[in-house]
């Protein structure tokens, strides 16, 4: 696919008293609301929804302009969605979701045609190392912390020292498993097996025969709720729910109980945890948009995502999306003014006039290192009970 040009609107040419004048910011939204993805996906979507919903109600001048592209947590329909957006003009994308989304419209799409990404869910340490002309960030941490994470929980918090995996076939999957593997063994634990899986098999008793065939203490799945669901319900029609399951961040879905037809007694879970410093205007905002509170840990994630992408656009001056990869840490690091949730609308017209601001979000400072990654994150240790997910503790870890 060739090169398609991005249109440049007005600019932010000053006015008298050194005021900006408003012009269009072009968002495109590309996240997976169908597939593997369809139970956590529709409120990560309203998270980056509510950020450019912020600006568009301040009446300052400033509008942002989005169109939404279902992945379907389908890297070729997410290609497919990314080529939609550019085409349309779109200079900049919040998204993907799913890791392996991420990288085939990024190296595909996004990369070639000098589109900036800001990703709100992706994890894959994959994601770290490609060849992006720093044309993409994130604002949820890499697997890299997360795989550290896994290992201390079941090493020295569920006290177990055998454990075995079973992943999803995929960026996300095969590199939190082999990052785990890494940890726990570097821990003084002991990995019996690494099973792979494929999504949506009507079965997956012969994976979990394999994974479970020396015994291990505990279990670690990694993958989205439209497999994990059917693992799940494989497990306990068949073996001793007396092992301990650990989950990852792909299954932290609220009404998964139900969907199983199990408590879930045995099961915990790591996922990254939103701390930022807007996190209470954020939830509370949320609330107020949608009739409900944030029901998955990426909504905050998303708002960074979509806010800090719109931020670097106001910065730029303009619909061109390496100039606005090039304002990313500009906007996000240590050094300027500094910007939340509650002030994202201000933030838009002192980064247009060209003001150092540092925009604190609803998920963390959002700092971007030279890979576009965070480098420290909060996690949430959580489990199944009456009222919902429940939180046990919080996990801090920097890089």
């Amino acid at each position: 696919m060739g090169a398609v040009g991005l249109t440049t609107l007005a600019g932010c040419a000053g006015l008298p008293g050194g005021a900006p004048q408003g012009r269009d910011i072009k968002l495109g939204l590309l996240m997976g609301v169908t597939g593997g993805l369809a139970a956590l996906g529709p409120p990560i979507v309203q998270g980056a929804e509510l950020a450019v919903k912020h600006v568009n109600d301040a009446g300052n001048g400033f509008s942002v302009t989005t169109q939404f592209e279902d992945t379907g947590t389908d890297p070729t329909q997410g290609v497919s969605g990314a080529e939609a957006l550019v085409n349309a003009g779109y200079p900049m994308i919040c998204g993907a979701l799913s890791s392996s989304v991420t990288i085939a419209a990024a190296e595909t799409v996004c990369i070639p045609n000098g589109v900036a990404v800001c990703s709100a869910a992706s994890t894959s340490p994959a994601i770290t190392t490609m060849a992006d002309n720093d044309l993409v960030f994130r604002t949820p941490p890499t697997d890299a912390l997360q795989s550290l994470v896994l290992a201390d929980v079941i090493k020295d918090t569920l006290g177990d020292s055998t454990a075995s995996t079973l992943f999803l076939n995929n960026d996300y999957g095969t590199l939190l498993s082999d990052g785990f593997v890494a940890a726990f063994e570097a821990n003084g634990g002991t990995v019996q097996e690494q099973v792979s899986f494929e999504k949506q098999q009507p079965s997956y008793v012969a994976q979990l025969q394999k994974a479970l065939a020396g015994g291990p203490d505990a279990l670690l799945i990694i993958g989205y709720p439209e497999s994990g669901v059917q693992i799940l319900r494989d497990f306990y029609a068949d073996h001793d729910s007396s092992v301990d399951i650990l989950v990852t961040d792909g299954l932290y879905d609220a009404e998964l109980p139900g969907k199983v037809g199990n408590d879930l007694a045995n099961v915990t879970g790591t996922s990254p945890m939103p701390a930022g410093p807007g996190k209470a205007f954020f939830d509370t905002e949320f609330e107020a948009a949608f009739g409900a509170k944030p029901s998955v840990s990426y909504c905050g994630y998303a708002y960074d995502a979509a806010a800090a992408l719109i931020l670097a656009n106001a910065a730029a001056g303009s619909n061109d999306g390496v100039a606005i990869a090039a304002q990313m840490r500009k906007i996000a690091n240590p050094g300027g003014e500094v910007v939340t949730p509650e002030t994202l609308a201000d933030g838009v017209v002192m980064a247009a006039s060209g003001k150092d601001i540092d925009y604190q979000g609803a998920s963390s400072a959002v700092d971007f290192d030279d890979n576009g990654d965070l480098g420290a994150a909060s996690y949430e240790y959580f489990k199944w009970g009456s009222s919902g997910i429940e939180t046990i503790s919080t996990i801090d870890y920097s890089g």
